[in-house]
């Protein structure tokens, strides 16, 4: 099975139902954890994926710094846990900590947002979430419509100093960011594109990178009749519709399992002239899937509602 398609996200949930992984085939139930997937909390050296696009996450949960000459934006938060670990790569990679200005995120889950409250503290960065997501941000996870019941999904509460829409534009200096929304994970799922900047002395051109928010229906989701989020499966037919129609050089998203994280990484590392995060190819191929599981799980739940 491809790296893209297996178990990559773990819940912290040791009594409830399952927290699925999220590039699990959403028909399938796995068991609870109390243990976090290792991949999560793992450190993976900070990289240049292009231009002035880095990598700064953990071996599953990824995190981004688009740096420019007027400050940096950084993509993730990700765990409570996670803010030194970012931080580190971030220095590594000979950036600092305080140039930080903007930090944005895929989506309202504590494994992508947790560490922000900390990340605002310590750089003074504002924070900028689109708007289906903003109230469970700024809640700490208790208006989320899944999880906010669950006190080991909550996280801290942090302020949103801009709410998005979707299609809007975050800028820096000469870089431009996009919001897609692509609801149904979240109301508030969010995609991210932006081009590359052409770094002077070096070879490459821009390129389109996506950074994917969230395709994914876990487990425990309702697509059929959730009270709290009834047009789900209107959301995710709208977010697929999205995805497809988002030209794609640079193949990204919320976790490493989404694009093959780990083996890009080694491959780029054997030969850095043969960039293996441009694949284009490899977007569509996880994006049709991704509708495909999709598609089954929304018919086996109807099919389950219809039978009674």
């Amino acid at each position: 099975m491809p790296r893209r398609l297996q178990l990559t996200r773990r819940s912290v949930l040791a009594s409830c139902a399952a927290f699925a992984a999220a590039n699990l085939a959403p028909a399938r139930a796995v068991l609870a954890t109390a243990k976090l997937d290792p991949d999560w909390t793992t450190s993976l050296p900070p990289f240049r994926i292009a231009g002035d696009l880095f990598y700064v996450g953990s071996r599953d949960l990824a995190s981004y710094l688009v740096a420019t000459r007027e400050g940096h934006i950084l993509v993730n938060g990700n765990l409570a846990t996670s803010p030194p670990q970012i931080r580190a790569s971030v220095e590594k990679l000979g950036f600092h900590w305080s140039d930080l200005r903007i930090l944005l995120i895929s989506h309202a889950h504590y494994d992508h947002c947790a560490g922000s409250a900390q990340i605002l503290k310590e750089t003074g960065a504002k924070y900028m979430v689109m708007d289906a997501d903003a109230a469970s941000i700024q809640s700490g996870g208790k208006t989320d419509f899944h999880f906010g019941n669950h006190p080991e999904m909550l996280f801290p509460p942090a302020k949103v100093d801009r709410i998005l829409g979707d299609g809007e534009q975050v800028q820096l200096g000469a870089t431009t960011l996009t919001a897609h929304k692509t609801a149904g994970h979240t109301p508030g799922c969010t995609t991210w594109t932006l081009n590359t900047a052409v770094i002077p002395g070096h070879s490459e051109p821009s390129y389109k990178a996506i950074i994917v928010g969230s395709p994914n229906v876990l487990s425990s989701y309702n697509l059929v009749d959730d009270p709290k989020y009834p047009q789900m499966a209107d959301d995710f037919r709208r977010q697929f519709a999205t995805l497809k129609s988002l030209p794609c050089d640079l193949f990204l998203g919320a976790h490493g399992g989404y694009f093959n994280l780990l083996e890009k990484h080694t491959r780029l590392k054997a030969n850095a002239a043969n960039n293996p995060f441009l694949d284009p190819q490899g977007y569509h191929a996880y994006v049709a899937e991704r509708e495909e599981a999709f598609e089954a799980e929304l018919a086996r739940q109807r099919k389950a509602r219809a039978k009674g």
